[in-house]
C-alpha cells in the first residue's frame, strides 16, 4: 500500500529560481534564505520518496483567465516546463505517475470534488522552483510527481476550508492506493506578500509565524479565515496559503521536524516547513 511520509510547505517566488540559475545562493542577500533548506534536503535523502504530490497555483503558463479550473489534477506520464520570463531557465521534464494520478482523481470525485483532469499539463515555477530547492543536486528531481493546481487567480477562489478538505480527500486516496509507494506531499507558495495595488510590498511576518505555528497541530484554526480575511492579513498573493492547507489536509498527525523563515525574499515572507509522519517520528521529536 502507498504511504505518506510527510509534508513540506515552501515558498516558490520566481526570483528564487533566478538566483539558482545565476548561482547566487551564497550571496549576502540569498544565503539566509537558502541556508534554511539543507535540513529538508537531508530529510528527503533519508526518506527517499517515490512520488511527490504537489499542490500549487498556476500563474498563466497552463491555465489562463479564459479557462480557469478551481482544482486541476495532472494525469500525465511527463510534465514539461516552458519559458515563463522572469529570467528563469526552462526546467527539464519531470516524470509523472498516471496510475496514482487517476487513483487520486477517483478518490476525490468519490468525496464530491469535481477536478479538471489534465493528461497534458505544463508546470510553472510554482512546481519547478520548489523541486530545485528540495533536490538541488539533480537536474530533474529523483521522484515522479502528481501536480494538483488550485485557482488563486480568477475569483471566486476556493475557501481555506474547502482546500483543507481537498487535501484530506487526496490523502485518503493515496493511502488507499494498492501499490507500494512512499509519497511526500508538498504545498508551495506564500507566505505573505502583495505584488500590486496600494499595498504593494506588504508583508506580515507576525501572521506568517502564526501560520507556521498553527498549521502543524491546529490547522482547522487557519481554515476558519475567509479568503477576504486571508488577503487582508497576508496580502493579495498571500492567499497561496491555500496550498499549504491542502498539503496539511493530506496528513494525519505530523511532527514538525524543521522550520525556517526569512523575510523579505523578493517582497515575500520566505518560509519552509517539514512535517514528518514516518514511524518513530513522534518518538524522535519527544
Amino acid at each position: 500500500m502507498a504511504k505518506i511520509l510527510g509534508g513540506i510547505g515552501t515558498s516558490h517566488v520566481p526570483a528564487i529560481g533566478r538566483a539558482i540559475a545565476r548561482g547566487e545562493q551564497q550571496t549576502p542577500y540569498w544565503a539566509p534564505f537558502f541556508g534554511g533548506y539543507p535540513p529538508a534536503q537531508r530529510w528527503l535523502a533519508k526518506t527517499r520518496p517515490d512520488v511527490a504530490v504537489v499542490f500549487y497555483n498556476d500563474h498563466g503558463l497552463n491555465f489562463f483567465l479564459d479557462k480557469m479550473p478551481t482544482f486541476a489534477i495532472g494525469a500525465a506520464a511527463e510534465y514539461r516546463n516552458a519559458d515563463e520570463g522572469w529570467g528563469l531557465s526552462v526546467a527539464p521534464p519531470v516524470a509523472g505517475d498516471p496510475e496514482l494520478s487517476w487513483a487520486i482523481v477517483e478518490g476525490v470525485v468519490a468525496r464530491d470534488f469535481d477536478p479538471t483532469t489534465c493528461q497534458e499539463m505544463l508546470i510553472d515555477h510554482a512546481v519547478t522552483v520548489p523541486l530545485q530547492l528540495l533536490w538541488p543536486d539533480h537536474a530533474a528531481p529523483p521522484v515522479r510527481i502528481v501536480p494538483i493546481a488550485i485557482n488563486t487567480v480568477q475569483h471566486p477562489l476556493p475557501s481555506a476550508r474547502r482546500c483543507f478538505a481537498l487535501g484530506q480527500a487526496v490523502g485518503a486516496a493515496i493511502e488507499a492506493f494498492p501499490r507500494d509507494l512512499d509519497v511526500v506531499v508538498i504545498g508551495t507558495g506564500g507566505l505573505s506578500h502583495q505584488l500590486d495595488g496600494e499595498r504593494a510590498g506588504f508583508l506580515n511576518a507576525a501572521f506568517d509565524r502564526e501560520c507556521l505555528e498553527k498549521i502543524v497541530d491546529e490547522p482547522e484554526a487557519l481554515t476558519r479565515y475567509t479568503n477576504d480575511e486571508l488577503v487582508e492579513l497576508a496580502g493579495t498573493q498571500g492567499i497561496e496559503l491555500l496550498m499549504w492547507l491542502a498539503m496539511r489536509g493530506a496528513l494525519r498527525k505530523p511532527v514538525r521536524t524543521h522550520q525556517h523563515y526569512h523575510a523579505p525574499v523578493s517582497n515575500t515572507g520566505g518560509a519552509l516547513l517539514v512535517m514528518d509522519e514516518t514511524p518513530g517520528a513522534a518518538a524522535l521529536a519527544a
